[in-house]
């Protein structure tokens, strides 16, 4: 039997949190002024999992690979970087 993937789809994006996360996920988009069709995103630079805040001091707008790349790897996202620009 086939796979119906809209179905899926559809089932799981219904879900109330599931819309919370997205109207959360505009909210976010809206206050950096990204608009509707732009490809970035706004992502937290120290991720709301690990502690941070929804303050725009932490928001900073990305291409979306880089935002999915990162993932919530706030503190080694900032070791990757020191190593990077370290000598030796």
């Amino acid at each position: 039997m086939a796979r119906n993937y809209r179905k899926e789809y559809d089932e799981y994006h219904k879900k109330p949190e599931q819309k919370k996360n997205r109207a959360a996920r505009n909210k976010a988009r809206r206050e950096v002024g990204l608009k509707k069709g732009d490809p970035r995103e706004a992502d937290h630079k120290k991720p709301l999992s690990k502690g941070g805040s929804k303050n725009l001091e932490n928001v900073r707008i990305v291409a979306r690979a880089t935002n999915r790349k990162k993932g919530d790897d706030y503190y080694e996202l900032k070791e990757k970087k020191r190593k990077k620009y370290s000598r030796g």
